[in-house]
């Protein structure tokens, strides 16, 4: 099942998330989720408040699930790294 309403939270500036997420909802899809992992987390918030509050009141934070996933690093070590998503849904 392709996961086109998903967005993927990196390095990038945070308004290339925000028209990510604004592209998908134009795009015709009801919810979007966007995915984040550890130091990512603060960036997938920051795009989640600016759409809701300044692009696209209609919208609402529909869900919120957070969690740990264990990556294993090149040299065998493994790390715990916080992982979050956030669901987003436009207002029936």
């Amino acid at each position: 099942m392709p996961e086109d309403n998903v967005i993927y939270i990196g390095n990038k500036p945070v308004m290339s998330y925000v028209l990510a997420v604004v592209t998908q909802f134009n795009n015709g899809f009801d919810d979007v989720v966007i995915k984040a992992r550890g130091r990512a987390i603060s960036r997938a918030v920051d795009t989640a408040e600016v759409v809701k509050n300044k692009f696209m009141p209609n919208v609402e934070i529909r869900d919120i699930q957070i969690g740990t996933e264990t990556i294993e690093g090149e040299g065998g070590d493994k790390a715990n790294v916080s992982s979050m998503e956030i669901t987003m849904k436009t207002k029936a």
